[in-house]
């Protein structure tokens, strides 16, 4: 994220890595669902082919925005890390309510106008399971599998999510 007067975007998005072996067969398929999952669009409107911030209504629960990533992934052959979370986003980086990659649609508090989100599906090619190196920085999977992350901070309105960290590569 990065410092506004009086607020705190948060984005993220993934790049494959030059020396980093991409050969899997899955590797491309990995970073085009993530992708699409986040979202494709080039305005704030949510891409239709992005379930998870498609989820993030008004009226609507955290766990619609978690299930719809979870489904999402698991439909496509991948697993969420679930030691991570998305987060509430505002006048501090990482503000409640937590944002789970995982979950059941339904649950958790009621999304209201205003809230700020930053919507973060994690999504590796193999376990979910994840370590952290003793920087404490630096996160692998635990089997070894090739992992993607994307990140977009999103406001709930009465008329739908808006994505406010659109880049434009």
């Amino acid at each position: 994220g990065w410092l506004l007067p009086g607020s705190y975007p948060s984005s993220g998005q993934k790049r494959e890595l030059s020396g980093v072996s991409t050969s899997s067969p899955r590797s491309p398929r990995m970073m085009t669902s993530n992708l699409r999952h986040s979202s494709r669009s080039t305005g704030n409107e949510p891409d239709s082919e992005s379930p998870n911030l498609r989820a993030a209504l008004a009226g609507g629960r955290i766990g619609d925005i978690s299930h719809a990533i979870q489904s999402f992934a698991e439909a496509n052959g991948f697993s969420v890390v679930r030691e991570f979370v998305g987060h509430g986003i505002g006048t501090s980086l990482h503000e409640a309510p937590e944002v789970p990659n995982f979950g059941a649609a339904g649950h958790g508090i009621r999304l209201l106008p205003g809230m700020t989100l930053a919507i973060e599906p994690m999504v590796n090619a193999g376990n979910y399971g994840v370590k952290v190196l003793p920087d404490g920085w630096t996160v692998l999977t635990r089997d070894g599998s090739l992992s993607a992350h994307f990140e977009h901070t999103v406001v709930i309105t009465p008329g739908g999510p808006q994505i406010m960290t659109v880049a434009d590569f």
